[in-house]
């Protein structure tokens, strides 16, 4: 296991026990996870400004989960193929993780982000409904372009 994995894979077992303040409270990229109760806002009314990684890892979500859509809505998705497909989110997370330079106040915002389609990705790959999994990962990338001003995104097709 590669040191990338192994500090993501620690990220996700402690995003089950950070506390919300203390995500509020820490800036150090080591992306803490927000909770699903917490909602999303923007800076003063404005979109929050990205980063070159933000765009480039985002995208690549969106096209693996582009590349799937149709089968993953008529549910002719197999176990296996939605294992491979949280794997490839997995490693765009992780370069995320690894390349994010946003400001504290946005950075705060995209862990919110991240935290769903990490949670996503992790049903995708354990539980018995992992097309919910997708779903929800579907529905963080329709949110993306609400708080991030990313100028080249381009609307996920489905």
């Amino acid at each position: 296991m590669n040191i990338s994995k192994l500090i993501y894979t620690c990220l996700l077992l402690l995003g089950a026990t950070v506390t919300n303040s203390a995500i509020a409270n820490e800036h150090d990229h080591s992306h803490g996870h927000a909770s699903t109760q917490q909602k999303m806002q923007l800076d003063q009314g404005k979109k929050w400004s990205i980063d070159a990684s933000l765009h480039s890892g985002m995208s690549k979500i969106k096209n693996s989960m582009e590349e799937n859509i149709d089968e993953i809505h008529k549910n002719k998705f197999t176990d296996a193929q939605y294992k491979s497909l949280a794997g490839k989110i997995d490693a765009q997370l992780a370069y995320l993780f690894e390349n994010c330079m946003l400001p504290a106040d946005a950075d705060a915002q995209l862990h919110i982000l991240l935290f769903d389609i990490m949670q996503a990705s992790k049903q995708m790959q354990l539980s018995d409904n992992p097309r919910s999994g997708a779903i929800t990962t579907i529905k963080a990338l329709q949110k993306y372009p609400h708080y991030f001003d990313d100028k080249d995104w381009q609307a996920l097709q489905h």
